[in-house]
């Protein structure tokens, strides 16, 4: 299978089946999207780009938390583990979304409310709303 991504200036883009994440409820607003790839600019290692193989206009930059110094405790309910094919000695990843803010200024924004769960091992994926979370922290832009 090959895609284009033309966000990236990127045409033919081979994709390995082996390689997708699958998100059975899809990403809030997105819930048609289910199944992403995972990219990287060469040299831009802390933001990656979660490409919808649904819908290929649909991209969500993505960063770990700690790149902006959020720290993470997040308990899954036994159907988010399930949902996601979670189980004891499975690798996770927890990614937020970014985005930029242009009501602030063009910040860079982060949904830390929002977190997406990745299970490296099973390949699947969820984005957990959190109740209990502080407001969107913002970063300006360089």
């Amino acid at each position: 299978m090959k895609i284009d991504i033309e966000r990236l200036g990127l045409k033919n883009v081979p994709v390995d089946p082996e390689t997708l994440f699958t998100f059975p409820e899809g990403i809030a607003g997105f819930e048609d999207c289910k199944r992403f790839k995972l990219f990287h600019e060469e040299g831009k290692a802390t933001v990656f780009w979660l490409q919808s193989l649904d819908d290929t206009e649909v991209m969500f930059p993505i960063v770990a938390p700690e790149a902006l110094d959020i720290e993470y405790q997040i308990e899954l309910t036994d159907a988010d583990c399930a949902l996601i094919g979670l189980h004891g000695d499975d690798e996770v990843a927890v990614v937020v979304i970014v985005y930029r803010n242009e009501a602030e200024g063009g910040k860079i924004a982060a949904n830390t409310r929002s977190p997406v769960i990745l299970n490296l091992n099973s390949r699947k994926g969820m984005q957990k709303v959190l109740k209990d979370v502080h407001p969107t922290l913002l970063y300006r832009a360089r």
